[in-house]
């Protein structure tokens, strides 16, 4: 059996959205499930839309989500490198390879020289509109005989070259989730291999390099169907072997639209950003167009490689669910190591002016156990602010209604001189007296239940919810305890 051979092929023009990291995460179960290779290659022969550092973010953001590959395009030592037997992986390195095969299909009378002019093509696709007709190439050219196309060009004239598509031939192929598919050369256009600044179209560039690098499956966007039927023709032409074809479902947002920036996040780069963590991000995707038989929901990398097939992905769009995003991610927060997950906190903590490096070095066992408490109700790494913040201000903020109204109860007053008497009279608020301070409390007071922890917690944090009681009295300790009583009797209750 032939080795499995796939590629991600995305163009450098920014930061890499979420449907194209799936495309790649799906090329390299593939690869992984059947023990064949995953190469990276650029596709970079439209140069008007290229963004500087792109290609170092692309592989940056699949280096992060734990996609990893086996020829192509790396980073090494700060510097891009190519690696493997079929490069290069960069198309704009290539010219000369597409010059060869675009002469080749020249000579055997499968393509011809253009020399259209820009305001004529968009007469011609002016007036198609007009008669109702599908806009595309009227075929001006492809009478010229090579004679007259080489005298043109030898006087300066500008030209590309297009594919010379037959009169009336069904062009069939096979996608592997879409079944067998059928298109007549009539419904297509006489599509530009060579662009006039001597870049190859994507349509050209890809065929060309699929067959050298030795593609066996060729996986993307269900955007480039269309496109197929002349890639098939161009292997027919050359006479090579074609690949299979797989074409994804795109991803789509809960109105069923092509997800776009226009409604929020899209690329991997905003999900770092606020802190998914990359095997949350990735488990959530493959299930975005795709389910395994068991409809297991929380599946590890290793998981997802064994029970990946094309023969479960969908035909129609996969939603992308945020909720269910945050859901999955969820899970891993709280099912991660906790020196990792407050690794992952820190640098929001200090973002936000809460603590400075030294604090984070210092206190890393306060931290850690500050982490571990607020988790339990996290969709994402950035929330970490919001949810600890009410640690690093003594002087406690009460804007809700509910809580504002359990603290001016009539036995908060009598909670609070208690507290303060307990706490005054030892060295330190220890493990022990965290967890019996309230039972202190009650003894003396009499004051039990939700009459007792709800104004306790408003007065020391601001909310009548939020993580374990005890373990915020041991974090904040006897003098921030102290303080913020001070605070809230000065504040509220005088």
């Amino acid at each position: 059996m032939k080795e499995v051979r796939v590629r991600f092929a995305p163009s450098p023009t920014g930061f890499i959205h979420i449907g194209s990291i799936r495309t790649a995460l799906y090329n390299y179960l593939y690869a992984r499930r059947h023990n064949g290779k995953f190469i990276l290659r650029i596709e970079d022969t439209d140069q008007t839309r290229l963004v500087e550092g792109a290609i170092e973010n692309l592989i940056e953001s699949l280096h992060w989500a734990g996609i990893d590959y086996d020829e192509g395009v790396f980073i090494e030592d700060g510097k891009l490198v190519q690696k493997g037997d079929y490069g290069p992986y960069i198309q704009s390195q290539r010219l000369d390879i597409y010059k060869k095969y675009v002469d080749e299909l020249i000579e055997k009378g499968h393509a011809y020289y253009c020399f259209c002019s820009k305001e004529r093509l968009d007469a011609v696709r002016e007036e198609q509109k007009i008669k109702g007709l599908i806009p595309k190439y009227d075929g001006f050219c492809r009478s010229l005989s090579l004679e007259e196309a080489r005298e043109r060009i030898a006087k300066g004239e500008e030209y590309v070259v297009r594919l010379k598509l037959p009169k009336n031939y069904d062009i069939h192929f096979k996608d592997l989730v879409r079944g067998d598919i059928v298109i007549n050369t009539d419904d297509l256009d006489d599509q530009v291999l060579l662009k006039s600044d001597g870049f190859p179209t994507y349509h050209m560039a890809v065929v060309i390099d699929d067959h050298l690098m030795k593609v066996t499956h060729i996986v993307r966007g269900e955007e480039w169907l269309p496109s197929t039927p002349k890639h098939i023709y161009l292997y027919e032409a050359f006479g090579w072997e074609k690949p299979e074809y797989v074409h994804l479902p795109t991803v789509l947002n809960k109105d069923r639209k092509k997800l776009s920036k226009r409604h929020g996040d899209v690329s991997v780069e905003d999900f770092k950003k606020k802190g998914y963590l990359p095997e949350g991000l990735i488990n959530y995707l493959a299930l975005v167009g795709w389910s395994p038989e068991d409809n297991q929901e929380i599946l590890s990398m290793e998981e997802l490689i064994e029970k990946f097939s094309f023969e479960r992905v969908s035909k129609t769009g996969g939603i992308f669910d945020k909720d269910k995003l945050d859901w999955v991610n969820g899970h891993y927060i709280r099912s991660s190591n906790l020196d990792r997950i407050t690794d992952l906190a820190i640098p929001y903590l200090i973002e936000a002016g809460l603590i400075d490096e030294d604090f984070a070095k210092d206190k890393r066992e306060w931290l850690k156990m500050l982490v571990d408490i607020v988790r339990e109700g996290m969709y994402y790494m950035s929330e970490i602010v919001d949810k600890v913040k009410f640690m690093f201000n003594n002087e406690v903020e009460i804007e809700d209604e509910e809580a504002l109204e359990m603290l001016k109860g009539e036995n908060t007053k009598t909670i609070l001189a208690a507290m303060k008497e307990i706490i005054s009279g030892v060295d330190e608020v220890d493990e022990e007296l965290s967890n019996t301070l309230m039972k202190q409390i009650q003894k003396s007071t009499g004051i039990r239940g939700k009459n007792l922890f709800m104004p306790s917690r408003v007065a020391l944090t601001g909310s009548c919810h939020g993580p374990e009681f005890t373990k915020i009295l041991y974090l904040l300790g006897k003098e921030n305890i102290l303080e913020r009583i001070q605070y809230v009797e000065r504040n509220y209750l005088s």
